[in-house]
């Protein structure tokens, strides 16, 4: 990982730091793979900070040495539209970084966070829902691509994502 940057678990305070990372970051990083269509009716609500995941000791905040949020991302035994799967199975939630800092081993670094936490928690296998964008990274992470799939957002509004999976 770089130097001068603070990876910390985030709590209910980091919640405009990671609102504003997400709003720098999906709209430019995903342009690329996602018609217009889809980003302008999906961008208002998937770059929201969310209060639980914020909250729940497993979801991480890298800092640069201005104190400035380039990246986040975390896990969580819970599915990311709720409810409970097997207790062997964890869950990647919201993983983002600054487009001014990819590339840097700053989402590496977190998802190795999350699966030595999740080992420690008895998690077995890690599922995400990645954007297309990221597809490649959680492959070069080792996830397998299960399929694509489409995220339902809101009634009528889908995202389109790639289901992942990858032992521990």
């Amino acid at each position: 990982m770089v130097e001068d940057i603070t990876l910390r678990a985030t709590n209910a305070g980091d919640l405009p730091a990671v609102d504003a990372l997400l709003a720098a970051s999906y709209p430019t990083l995903l342009k690329p793979d996602y018609p217009p269509s889809v980003l302008v009716t999906c961008l208002p609500l998937i770059t929201r900070a969310q209060p639980g995941l914020l909250r729940s000791g497993s979801y991480y905040l890298a800092e640069d040495a201005d104190g400035r949020a380039i990246a986040a991302g975390g896990w969580t035994h819970s599915a990311p539209q709720g409810g409970v799967g097997p207790r062997d199975v964890g869950h990647i939630r919201h993983v983002v970084t600054h487009p001014d800092a990819t590339r840097r081993g700053l989402a590496r670094a977190i998802l190795q966070r999350c699966f030595a936490a999740a080992r420690n928690s008895g998690i077995r296998w890690m599922m995400c829902q990645s954007t297309r964008t990221a597809e490649p990274f959680y492959s070069a992470m080792g996830f397998q691509r299960r399929g694509e799939i489409e995220i339902m957002l809101r009634p009528g509004i889908g995202f389109p994502a790639v289901e992942m999976i990858r032992a521990l």
